[in-house]
This record gives structure tokens, sequence and C-alpha cells, in this order.
């Protein structure tokens, strides 16, 4: 009778362990993105306004909360694909705010389905923050149509889907190294 290989045999549990360890810690995330996401929808049903966020810190817990900001001057528009508040595709204008302190802010002014339906030279802009950070106008400017209001749903949780992936991986690397150990001890 051949014996069970020693190396081979750590690889494989080392790796089994590693399989294991990520789906749990997948498992993990799950917790955390429920909080954030139920963080934002908490931010966004409050409609408290906040101050623009000055650090990637504050940025993170003022998500989804209505701000103001004070444009001095506008640069750089853009479009990017995006949805009215219809849902309809189309286009979102965005465009550079330079703030009072000199910082750049991202502005969606609004929605069309022309590239070049907006022109914005800067002004007071209300809205609701976005991952970004950007402001999304609420009211649009620039006599755009209303984007699609960020809405924290649209965020992917797939930690759960993950975590059984990882299980899964784990289990099928196990059940591979017993049949090709099982074919070593026959001697096939």
């Amino acid at each position: 009778m051949k014996r069970v290989p020693i190396v081979p045999t750590i690889i494989v549990l080392l790796a089994v362990a590693y399989m294991v360890h990520l789906g749990f810690w997948q498992l993990q995330r799950l917790g955390e993105k429920e909080a954030m996401l139920a963080r934002y929808a908490a931010a966004q049903a409050s409609g408290e306004d906040v101050r623009w966020p000055e650090t990637p810190a504050m940025a993170e817990r003022a998500f989804y909360h209505r701000s103001r900001l004070d444009c001095r001057s506008a640069t750089g528009e853009t479009t990017l694909s995006g949805r009215n508040a219809k849902g309809e595709a189309g286009l979102a204008h965005v465009a550079t705010c330079i703030d009072a302190e000199g910082g750049a802010r991202q502005i969606v002014l609004g929605w069309s389905r022309d590239p070049s339906a907006a022109v914005w030279t800067g002004g007071v802009v209300t809205g609701w923050i976005a991952p970004g950070p950007r402001l999304v106008a609420d009211p649009p400017l620039a006599g755009l149509e209303a984007n699609a209001r960020p809405d924290p749903r649209d965020i992917p949780n797939n930690h759960l889907a993950y975590a059984v992936q990882w299980f899964l991986f784990a289990g099928v690397a196990l059940v591979i190294y017993a049949l090709a150990l099982r074919k070593r001890m026959r001697g096939n």
C-alpha cells in the first residue's frame, strides 16, 4: 500500500484553509456592507444638509446627504452615460466647480440626450452627495432635466455569493484531492 504524500497534502490543506478563511472574510464584509447601505439609506431618508466633505473619510460619511456648494467658476464640462429621473438613458452633464477656497468639485448638472445641451458658468448648487464624491444637482441646472437621484440600492452587495463561492472552491479542492489520493492508493 502506498503512503499519503505529505507535502502535496499540506499544500492542499493550506489552500483549502485559506479558501475557507476567504469565505468567512466575505461573510464579515457582508455585514459591513449591509451596515454601510443602511447608513446611506438613512442619510438619504433624512434629507439633512451637510457641509461638503473636505477629506475622503468625511466624504464616505456624507454620501447620500444633501449639500450646497458656491461655485465661483466652472470648467471641464463633459458628459457621461446616465439616467434621468424617469429612468431614461441619456447623458449626465458634469462640470468641475471651483469653490470659494479654490477646491475643484464635481457637479452633475443635469440630464439630456444632447451632448452640447448645457452651458454653465457657476453659481450656487444644491443637491445630493453621491460617491466620487460628486454633487448631483437638485434642482438641475443649465436648463437640463433632473438626473436620477443617487440611490444606495444601486450599490451591489455580492458578498454572500462570494462567500458561498469560496466555500464551494474549498469543497471541490478537497473532493478532487481525495479522488486523486484514492486513485494513487489503488495504484491505477
